[in-house]
């Protein structure tokens, strides 16, 4: 159900949005450590101080500042070849599960607008 409030002569309409769908742009914005909370939001066609608030609520985040700036520990892998190919399968892992939430999302508005 929309909610409609009255603002400086425009409507604006709050959206809902079911559990899961804020539970997977969070998962999202988790598995994709370079992209920020705008670009996310803009995938999903969210507003981004929602996703932000999502993503606050679930407890989720990334350190800021110095904890920033720390590289993330990596085991030493034997050779190059194999520390490629972990490399390949962590980014094929997480660009299945961009493309799940994307679907997700896609059906989920594909819903709200009657296609």
């Amino acid at each position: 159900m929309d909610l409609e409030d009255l603002r400086d002569g425009r409507v604006v309409v709050m959206k809902r949005y079911p559990p899961e769908f804020k539970a997977d742009a969070v998962a999202l914005y988790d598995s994709r450590s370079e992209a920020t909370i705008k670009q996310i939001a803009a995938d999903l066609g969210v507003n981004p101080e929602t996703l932000r608030n999502w993503i606050r609520a679930a407890g989720a985040g990334r350190p800021r500042g110095r904890r920033a700036a720390k590289p993330p520990t990596v085991p030493v892998a034997p050779s190059a070849l194999e520390a490629e190919v972990a490399a390949l399968r962590r980014e094929n892992a997480e660009l299945k599960k961009e493309r799940e939430i994307l679907r997700k999302a896609a059906r989920y508005f594909a819903s709200e607008t009657g296609w």
